[in-house]
């Protein structure tokens, strides 16, 4: 868990920073929220990232994090800011799984 927390934290810090440097200067908020998709997504790969879990508890749990993002998203900001977060998210979630995919492992975490 911590692992993952760390994760989630170095993503999102990365995420920030870059976009920041990068791209149009948007507000804080809203670059702070789309950066915390990317160290979601890395975060929550993490976390699921146990051979011995089924399929569907792993789905399941990226899942809530989807909600999470979206209901935070419709709350905080508009439509237009809530998707391409949920789209930062699982690209990131499966670009997670793609990179294991080449281990013998299957796991990045082993």
């Amino acid at each position: 868990m911590i692992k993952a927390l760390m994760y989630f934290v170095v993503g999102t810090l990365i995420s920030f920073f870059l976009r920041r440097l990068t791209g149009e200067p948007a507000e804080f908020w809203v670059e702070l929220y789309v950066a915390s998709a990317f160290g979601i997504g890395w975060g929550l790969a993490y976390f699921v990232d146990h051979p011995e879990w089924s399929l569907p508890k792993k789905m399941g749990i990226s899942f809530i994090g989807i909600i999470f993002l979206v209901a935070v998203g419709l709350l905080c900001f508009d439509f237009e800011t809530a998707v391409p977060s949920i789209i930062k998210f699982s690209t990131v979630f499966v670009a997670y799984y793609m990179i294991a995919s080449f281990r013998e492992s299957k796991s990045l975490r082993y």
